[in-house]
Parts: structure tokens; sequence; C-alpha cells
């Protein structure tokens, strides 16, 4: 049982990048945190980086896509704590591929981790919350969840699918206290990168040139990308915000890029600005 009467905060994804920076960050600022990942023999930079902070992390083994273990999970720490006030869906996975380049499987793999893991998580932690009268749920998407990109099709779609489940449950939860919101990063420098799925190169392949352009100016836009560590004070920030809001950006550059999309009302603002990113340079 928590018996400091903190709140409790539940972190995914938190063995690298800015999942492992958001679950120090939450402790930093007084809150008990449930740091889970996929395999916690990988918790040692998560452990270290809270040595190094002075905090102290409950660290379990969540597997979003393992909906019978994320239930088992949450029963847990509620047994174990006694309350739940923050969730925050950090984990996920990119995918670099077009429609022909994709297989159905691969579509699902992004639907299980960016949309369906978030969503089942979700829905466990809604009981407690409703009863409690409080609670706040954010979900890690991307401005890939507001701005379709080239070569993002699958990751995208998973992220345009959470932003629109989020947002339509958020407006039903204000009314029994609980708060749904969404963040969304734009390039941000973590191991996500090194993880994202990419296609078989092939020169024959008609969107060679295209992908290659695409990676290229990806390539460019990393090397200038936002710290994790910076990333993850912004999602703190909206996590433990009482200027409840849905949607929430971690840098001045990821609010001007979805800008662009919500404001787009037919669509060819952002299909013009992407345009010029899969154009081979040329010879």
């Amino acid at each position: 049982m928590n018996a400091n009467g903190q709140p409790v905060a539940l972190v995914t994804g938190t063995s690298s990048g800015m999942g492992l920076h958001t679950a120090v960050e939450l402790a930093r600022r007084g809150l008990t945190v449930v740091a889970t990942m996929r395999d916690t023999s990988r918790a040692t930079a998560l452990t270290d980086a809270a040595t190094e902070a002075g905090v102290a992390l409950d660290v379990r083994a969540l597997d979003v896509t393992d909906h019978e273990a994320a239930r088992a999970c949450v029963d847990a720490v509620l047994a174990d704590h006694g309350r739940l006030d923050v969730l925050v869906n950090n984990a996920g996975r990119g995918a670099v591929a077009t429609a022909e380049q994709l297989s159905l499987d691969e579509i699902r793999e992004q639907l299980e981790v960016n949309y369906l893991g978030p969503v089942a998580l979700t829905k466990l932690v809604l009981p407690h919350m409703r009863t409690a009268g409080s609670g706040t749920v954010l979900t890690v998407t991307s401005v890939g969840g507001a701005v379709g990109q080239p070569f993002a099709d699958a990751y995208c779609g998973a992220k345009f699918a959470v932003e629109g489940f989020m947002q339509s449950l958020a407006v039903v939860m204000l009314a029994h206290g609980v708060h749904v919101s969404v963040i969304e990063p734009a390039a941000v420098a973590s191991d996500f990168v090194g993880n994202v799925a990419r296609p078989e190169t092939d020169p024959a392949d008609p969107y060679a040139a295209q992908l290659d352009a695409y990676l290229a100016r990806s390539a460019g836009a990393f090397a200038q990308a936002q710290s994790a560590r910076d990333a993850a004070v912004a999602i703190a920030d909206a996590a433990t915000s009482t200027d409840h809001r849905f949607r929430w950006q971690t840098s001045e550059g990821a609010t001007a890029f979805v800008g662009m999309s919500l404001a787009d009302i037919d669509g060819s603002r952002v299909l013009g600005a992407t345009r010029g990113w899969i154009e081979p340079a040329p010879n």
C-alpha cells in the first residue's frame, strides 16, 4: 500500500528514451512510479538514471500487446499501492514502408503496439479512476498522429487511430473526473529510431529512390532532434498539469507541424509540405 498517499503513475516503455526519462522525472516530482518494460533485464539504464536522480522506481515487466499480462499488472499495482492516478501510454514502435511494401502482419503489428496496447491498458485503468472520481490518462502519440507522412503509412495509421479513440473518450470521461489527453513529440533522439522496422533495400523497387530521399531527410531531422530528456519533461508537465487539455506537444516545432494539419481543411497543405520529402536529389 502507498503509505505516503502519493499519487501513483504507471508508465509503459521505460527501458530507454522518453519513457525512461518520463519515469524518472515523475518520480522527481514526488509521484510513486511503476515503470514497465517488456524485458526487465534491460532495466539497467533506467535504474542507473533513477539512482543518479536520487529517486526510487517500482520496475515491472509489461508487454502492452499481452492483454492478460496487462490486466495482471494493473491488478497488482492496485493491490500493492492501493491507487492508480496517472497512466502514461508511452510504449510504441515505428515502421518505415509504404503500402505495397507492407504485409498485413506488419500493419497488424503496428496496430497491436501503437493502438490496441494503449486502448486495452486504458480500459483496464478506467474503472478505478472513474470510481475514484479522478485520474489522468496521457498517451504519447506523435506528430504522426495528426500529420500523415510518406513511408509511415502503418505507423501514422495506428497513431491517427489512437488519437481518434482518445479524443472520443476524453469528453465522456470528463464527466467522471478523469482527464484523457495525447501528447505529440516530433523527432526525438532515442533508441526508437534504431528500432524502426524498414523494408529490405531492392534497387528494382519502384519506391527505392523515394525511400532513399525520405531516409536522407529523416537522418537530417533526427540529427537536430529534441532530446529524450526534454521531451520527457514536457510529458511529465502534461501528466501532472492542472491546465487540462486534450492535445499537447513536446516542442515548439511539434506544435507548428501539428498545426499545419489541424488547420488543413482540404488536405493540400500537408500534401504540399511532404511531397518534397520523397523527391530524389537531382543527378
